[in-house]
């Protein structure tokens, strides 16, 4: 069963980096699931900057479909997932395009989903990254709104299944939890 730390905070926190420098220490296979899409080329190039940080990292570039990755990462890996932020980003865009409207309680099963493929694979360690957007001015439109909202939901499930959470702030990481306590 894989250990989950979870890594949460605002933009430019230094989540990444953190997740990166606790999970260089772990021995293992290093695998990076990058959910990131390639929309234009200023996107492109910060790609191409954050791979050149991940050397002796397996890059593996998914929007959507993140739990079946899972079932092939080799056992006694370590797997950094970063983030959460745009994977439900790209699930809000892939079924807005589908004419269909994420809800509350597609969004846990998604999430739950997931978290069932981490933990009952043979993945020795995996720090997942996300956004907390939920501490500022609550957004204008009805879609910022319910990204946020879906957001927090997702965050909230993987933070009661995470064996440690932490949160960044100006670069520095604060834990605040510190028990595993896995119940999904």
């Amino acid at each position: 069963m894989a250990g989950i730390v979870l890594i949460t905070g605002g933009c430019r926190s230094g989540k990444s980096k953190f997740a990166l420098e606790k999970a260089n220490f772990i021995q293992g296979k290093k695998i990076f699931l990058a959910t990131c899409p390639r929309i234009d080329s200023e996107m492109d190039e910060r790609i191409k900057r954050h791979r050149l940080e991940r050397t002796g990292w397996e890059t593996i570039e998914e929007e959507l479909e993140l739990s079946p990755l899972f079932d092939s990462i080799p056992a006694e890996s370590v797997v950094l997932l970063d983030c959460l932020s745009l994977w439900i980003n790209n699930l809000m865009y892939d079924t807005k395009n589908k004419n269909i409207q994420l809800n509350q309680d597609q969004i846990k099963d998604y999430c739950n989903k997931l978290g069932h493929s981490i933990l009952n694979s043979k993945v020795k360690n995996v720090f997942i990254v996300t956004n907390e957007v939920g501490m500022g001015l609550v957004p204008e439109n009805k879609e910022g709104r319910l990204y946020r909202d879906l957001l927090g939901i997702c965050n909230q499930t993987f933070a009661s299944v995470a064996s440690e959470v932490y949160f960044l702030v100006s670069g520095i990481p604060i834990q605040i939890k510190p028990s595993s306590d896995n119940s999904l």
